[in-house]
């Protein structure tokens, strides 16, 4: 019997993990952040996140139903995944009209133009993210105050926001931190800030559970809290009156929401290790000058879109020896 020499474009060997059920895992990673965000926001936070889902899914299904006129993949969960990231970098007070604008950039500029899921060269949510951010500033750094145990109201300024603010009317670390929430706070979800990024232990969960699942490794997460941890550790021993903890930039800002969730996406990260080493590096170093050195108080997202744009570089000129093995020695 005649035999059939098949060629075909890798790859060859398949996983049996499917684009929806990886989705659906970064989803469940992220409520407990939600629940947090919905304890401290109230219907707030329940009305920008389930705005932000919906229009994202949305606007997906009409370009590919109507425009690329395509196969339909919003059942993939990404675009639900988009929404809520997108959602978790919004304030809870944000505008109706100002979310769904932030969801169309995302997904009409940021990720259909380049052909959907797979082939976008940024973060989308991040996109639409920093839209708003540029386009609205007021209103992208209006935050509700937060209120613990029915008592004392704190500040609606972030705490990042609250240090820059005051270290530029010349005042000293001494005099700001005694206004500002505690490490327990920043813990548990008690600080003012984007809707995901308030509560850094429900974001820990979320990560054991994602290397639990093996939706994703521990390199880049790492390589970015310990780059950020170094340099702002250098700079807090050099003047601990002017610059804050490597822990408070860990916990104050959207530090893990960025590192864990956003930083690590499939399509705008590294394919490998030595390459996240060098995207995470470069992650942590632009978010602390940002951070420090900037004009904006939070640097996370546009060291992410920054470093989105280096991937093809990396993963062009950084690559694994070919099979493993060294080139011989002449």
């Amino acid at each position: 019997m005649e035999k059939k020499l098949i060629i075909s474009p890798s790859p060859h060997i398949h996983g049996v993990d499917k684009t929806s059920r990886l989705m659906r895992d970064v989803v469940i990673a992220l409520l407990p952040a939600f629940a947090v965000s919905v304890v401290v926001y109230g219907v707030n936070a329940l009305v920008v996140t389930g705005l932000s889902v919906v229009s994202c899914v949305l606007f997906e299904f009409l370009i590919q139903r109507y425009l690329l006129r395509g196969p339909l993949t919003i059942n993939n969960w990404s675009a639900v995944l988009t929404g809520l990231l997108l959602a978790f970098n919004l304030p809870g007070t944000l505008p109706a009209w100002q979310i769904v604008m932030g969801c169309f950039v995302a997904i009409a500029v940021a990720k259909m133009p380049f052909g959907g899921l797979g082939r976008n060269l940024f973060n989308p949510a991040l996109v639409g993210r920093v839209f708003l951010l540029i386009s609205f500033p007021v209103q992208m750094t209006s935050f509700a105050p937060v209120t613990r145990a029915a008592t004392d109201a704190m500040s609606g300024a972030t705490p990042l926001a609250f240090v820059k603010e005051a270290l530029k009317k010349g005042m000293g670390l001494d005099q700001i931190m005694p206004d500002l929430p505690s490490y327990s706070d920043m813990l548990f979800g008690f600080r003012s800030g984007s809707l995901g990024e308030i509560a850094a232990l429900a974001l820990i969960v979320g990560f054991i559970y994602l290397l639990w699942r093996k939706v994703i490794t521990w390199h880049i997460p790492v390589f970015v809290i310990g780059t950020m941890t170094a340099f702002s550790g250098i700079l807090h021993l050099a003047d601990q009156a002017h610059y804050i903890s490597p822990l408070f930039h860990l916990m104050a800002g959207g530090t893990l929401l960025g590192a864990i969730y956003m930083a690590t996406d499939y399509v705008t990260s590294p394919m490998n290790t030595r390459g996240m080493l060098i995207y995470g590096v470069g992650i942590g170093l632009i978010t602390i000058l940002i951070r420090v050195f900037g004009a904006y108080p939070e640097g996370m997202s546009f060291a992410i879109l920054i470093m989105n744009a280096t991937v093809p570089l990396i993963n062009k000129y950084v690559k694994p020896r070919r099979f493993g093995l060294a080139p011989a020695k002449r």
